[in-house]
């Protein structure tokens, strides 16, 4: 059985980035292979990994939904094939990318149909790292909706705390943990403020670390560098390992 690790958070916290990490620290203690979901619709979750994609699961879905497919294959073979295709293998890990939504139309069967090829591929990997949206319909891909880790990334405002709550009463009411939810601060100057503080106690958000504001993080961003290869000496990377070994099984 897999264990699913989702990140959520609203845009601009960095939570790609911090999905880059864990995925970076499970690779580096071993827990391999991993296999690296994108399911945010504006995926970039490749870039902070250094890697090119060319397919995504969501063509594949799209081309069933046309009744598309060669000669002698069946729709089943076509999207195990399909999704196949859409694996970028790496060292110590797969990338797979969800891609766009879908269009106007009934999806019911090519979804069912990826639903279950998400499914048997996903139980190819001890640890998934799926790096989500603020919403969370594309959890509902893998047919066992059993996250065993939602973490929330969230920046130190009033805002990204309130988004992490919502998404955290989203989460409930889709049934998809299993495990527990936890809330990491990223960003951070000189701590967290009170008011920062009573309002992650209110909301009842698990806070399980914080990660300072890396000035090296900004360097790799602006030089468009991927922030998988950040160095030993970040401060970000330093302080997120040690979330991730008090987190992680």
């Amino acid at each position: 059985m897999s264990f699913l690790i989702a990140m959520a958070g609203k845009g601009g916290t960095g939570k790609t980035t911090v999905a880059a990490m864990l995925l970076r620290y499970l690779v580096e203690h071993g827990k391999t292979p991993v296999l690296a979901v994108d399911a945010d619709a504006n995926s970039n979750f490749n870039e902070v990994l250094g890697l090119a994609v060319e397919h995504t699961v969501g063509e594949a879905r799209e081309e069933v939904k046309r009744g598309g497919g060669m000669v002698d294959i069946t729709k089943d073979q076509l999207v195990e094939m399909r999704i196949n295709q859409c694996l970028v293998e790496a060292d110590g890990f797969d990338l797979i990318v969800m891609g766009q939504p879908e269009g106007p139309g009934c999806y019911c069967a090519a979804n069912n149909l990826v639903a279950h090829y998400m499914d048997v591929l996903s139980k190819n990997y001890p640890f998934i790292v799926m790096d989500n949206e603020a919403g969370m319909e594309h959890l509902s891909r893998l047919t066992t909706k059993n996250v065993d880790r939602l973490v929330l990334i969230s920046d130190p405002s009033w805002r990204g705390i309130q988004t992490a709550r919502r998404l955290q009463d989203l989460a409930q009411q889709l049934k998809i943990v299993t495990g527990k939810t936890v809330l990491i601060v990223n960003r951070v100057n000189n701590g967290l403020s009170s008011r920062a503080q009573e309002e992650i106690q209110a909301q009842g958000l698990d806070l399980v670390g914080l990660i300072p504001d890396d000035p090296l993080v900004a360097e790799f961003d602006s030089m468009g560098r991927p922030t998988f290869r950040l160095p030993p000496e970040s401060a970000a990377l330093q302080a997120a390992y040690a979330i991730f070994e008090r987190l992680l099984p």
